[in-house]
């Protein structure tokens, strides 16, 4: 009887193991009666029916998964090469259809985003994709989310890596925006040195009109010249000396005229 109290006890206990089964927070356990879909198990100790029942994990968190580097060609003609990071998550109500509807799910939605990726780029100037990489983006997760959307999936984000252009290529950009940076550059060259002209017709308007000024003027550029240690000596005449001169370089030739 002892022999016989073993093996039954023995029995049970793998019969009980067969039938638990252990449902870790994030996962998922789809199950099969006679092979077709009954039921979902969640979190926790969950028991089914040897061999008639069996079941399928399912991971319910969030995945990255990186979309391979592709060759497209942009709308003008220009190719390229991209890749990205595909993030998605299957929906705890829907965990049957990533089982059902699909099989090697990450596979699927890594071949079909490179699909989308490279008919997306192909609706971009490269300009364009360079400077609408979000907008890209999101017309990416747009159609993927549509079609995985039987598969029980939530696509969450979509995001550019890398978009490698040709070493020609980048040359040329490279002189363009050189070329653009230069003509900003002379344009406030040119901005600074109307301000410059402005103010300095300015000036030159008020020491004309202020008696005086220039007289002023001229004392002052004399003293900067005298704190000069060199042996250079500069000699200045005001513009009203020279006025006067000619005006009576002037009388002197009426007057000998008139004589």
């Amino acid at each position: 009887m002892g022999g016989w109290t073993i093996f039954i006890i023995f029995v049970v206990i793998v019969i009980i193991l067969l039938c638990v089964r252990v449902v870790n927070q994030y996962e998922r356990k789809v199950v099969f009666t006679l092979w077709k879909y009954t039921g979902i198990l969640t979190p926790w100790l969950n028991f089914i029916i040897p061999i008639i029942q069996t079941t399928q994990t399912v991971d319910v968190r969030e995945k990255a998964v990186d979309v391979p580097s592709q060759e497209a060609m942009t709308k003008d003609n220009i190719s390229c090469s991209i890749n990205a990071v595909l993030y998605y998550k299957v929906k705890e109500a829907e965990v049957n259809k990533a089982v059902i509807n699909v099989k090697y799910l990450d596979y699927a939605m890594t071949q079909f985003a490179q699909t989308t990726m490279r008919n997306i780029v192909g609706q971009f100037e490269l300009d364009e994709l360079l400077a609408k990489r979000e907008e890209a983006s999101q017309k990416i997760k747009a159609i993927v989310d549509e079609k995985s959307d039987s598969w029980g999936v939530d696509v969450l984000s979509v995001e550019l890596k890398d978009i490698i252009i040709p070493t020609d290529l980048q040359r040329t950009i490279g002189k363009q925006a050189e070329a653009e940076r230069e003509k900003r550059a002379k344009i406030i060259t040119s901005e600074w040195e109307l301000a410059s002209a402005e103010n300095l017709v300015k000036a030159a308007t008020m020491l004309w009109t202020a008696p005086g000024a220039l007289h002023l003027r001229t004392l002052q550029s004399i003293n900067d010249l005298s704190s000069d240690q060199s042996n250079t000596t500069v000699w200045m005449i005001p513009m009203e000396i020279l006025e006067a001169v000619k005006g009576f370089g002037d009388a002197a030739k009426t007057f000998a005229e008139k004589k």
